[in-house]
């Protein structure tokens, strides 16, 4: 890398997130840039108003800029490794050496000093390790999935496809990765309870290094509008009936034909129930092109093909009014380790339904933030969508309560807060115990 950084008097953080398009303006929905690209901006731009700077560490690729400037305390920094094609997250930890290297070499260059590196999902955690050994620096890893949770419930859900699992996910690699990893690094941030339980008892990590923060969503952008101002919108997007909506990248593990599937019941209950699917990003692969022509065949032959839209990409700018325009938002994912989108949608005022297969629903209460149903059983998924679409009391208490329930859990500043108060304890504790043996009064009994 040749670029050279201007110099702060303000500490820094180091954030590592390695697959995918990183980027100040991400192309979400392109292969492996969702929720967790959006996770890691959003909150080094509210660690920067806590007053650090902030870089994000990434893999360059294809024609991409060493250096993207987000703010003026946050940038994404990247160096190569593999070559200057794009790799699959699942495969690409095999060429994270060269990757770490190469950053290792240019923090030395420029005498960057960080207060801890924060790595996100396994691959940039293996590359991660290497950086802080190398630094002496703390290392707190975000896995936001786990491999072994992914590996039981793709085995219990597709057992006639399991022998290609291991081919399609590297699970063995992975998972031989993240419990070196979690029995490693400093700390470990879990965003479920689920996943805390997981990673202290299935890949034996200590239970003191294990935190559970939750993701978080920007308060500034997702916020519910009056009557007027959302009718005001459904017109501008072309919403009429009772829209049930779902968002997200083209990826067989969000469900959408398990939500398909379900919508043919509140089809033949709600004569103007619409099923809206904002899917994909604005160029597909040709995997995602296979998956989105399945959905529209299954439409087709359920007899949908009238009532279930296909509205593909939804800019970042545009997706706030999705979700007020809708009547009922449904995360219907096989396997979800969050679902910040239906944290998103709940904090518009929008009625929200959310799978049992994944940890959200732990966290709010049914019938007062939110509905949850198992995505694998289409009438228990169908049924809670048409209660919802039925029954205006319930619509609107979901509506209330579940923008409480994300104000008051998962907004960016307090998920920040949260992180740093968890290491400036750590420094805390460390320090308290270097000294307290180098006090002459612990030399007797």
């Amino acid at each position: 890398m040749s670029i050279v950084l201007p110099e702060s008097a303000l500490p820094r953080i180091g954030m590592v997130s390695t697959h995918g398009y990183v980027a100040a303006e991400p192309p979400l929905g392109a292969a492996d840039t969702g929720g967790q690209v959006v996770y890691v901006l959003e909150l080094a731009k509210k660690l920067a108003q806590l007053g650090f700077e902030i870089d994000i560490w990434t893999r360059r690729f294809e024609d991409q800029p060493e250096m993207d400037v987000v703010n003026d305390r946050v940038r994404v920094l990247r160096a190569p490794c593999g070559g200057r094609n794009f790799i699959d997250k699942e495969y690409l930890a095999r060429h994270l050496g060269e990757w770490a290297e190469n950053v290792l070499r240019f923090i030395q260059k420029q005498g960057l000093k960080y207060q801890f590196l924060n790595s996100h999902y396994w691959d940039a955690g293996c590359a991660t390790v290497r950086l802080a050994e190398a630094l002496d620096v703390p290392h707190v890893h975000t896995p936001h999935s786990l491999g072994l949770w992914k590996k039981q419930l793709m085995e219990r859900d597709y057992p006639e496809d399991a022998v290609n699992f291991e081919q399609k996910y590297n699970f063995a690699e992975r998972i031989r990765q993240e419990t070196h990893l979690y029995r490693t690094c400093e700390e470990v941030i879990a965003t479920t309870p689920p996943q805390v339980d997981m990673i202290v008892n299935d890949y034996g990590a200590s239970a003191e290094q294990v935190h559970m923060i939750p993701p978080g969503y920007d308060d500034n952008r997702f916020y519910p509008v009056s009557a007027a101002t959302r009718n005001t919108i459904r017109q501008r997007l072309g919403f009429e009936g009772k829209v049930v909506l779902a968002i997200g990248r083209l990826a067989r593990n969000k469900g959408y034909d398990l939500l398909i599937d379900a919508f043919t019941l509140a089809a033949s209950r709600l004569p103007d129930a619409v099923l809206y699917l904002a899917v994909g990003g604005t160029s597909l692969n040709p995997a995602e092109q296979k998956i989105l022509d399945d959905l529209k065949a299954q439409a087709a032959a359920l007899g949908l093909g009238e009532r279930v839209r296909f509205g593909g990409f939804v800019a970042d700018a545009d997706l706030a009014d999705y979700y007020r325009a809708a009547d009922v938002f449904v995360l219907s994912s096989r396997y979800e380790p969050f679902g910040m989108t239906a944290i998103e949608a709940m904090a518009c005022g929008t009625p929200t339904v959310v799978t049992t297969h994944g940890g959200l629903y732990r966290a709010l209460t049914f019938g007062r933030h939110a509905l949850y149903a198992d995505a694998f059983d289409k009438e228990d998924l169908g049924i809670s969508i048409v209660k919802v679409l039925r029954h205006p009391r319930l619509s609107n208490r979901l509506a209330r309560m579940g923008a409480h329930k994300a104000r008051s859990l998962f907004t960016w500043t307090g998920i920040a807060q949260q992180l740093i108060s968890l290491i400036e304890e750590r420094a805390t504790a460390l320090a308290f115990t270097d000294n307290e043996w180098d006090e002459p009064w612990n030399d007797g009994d």
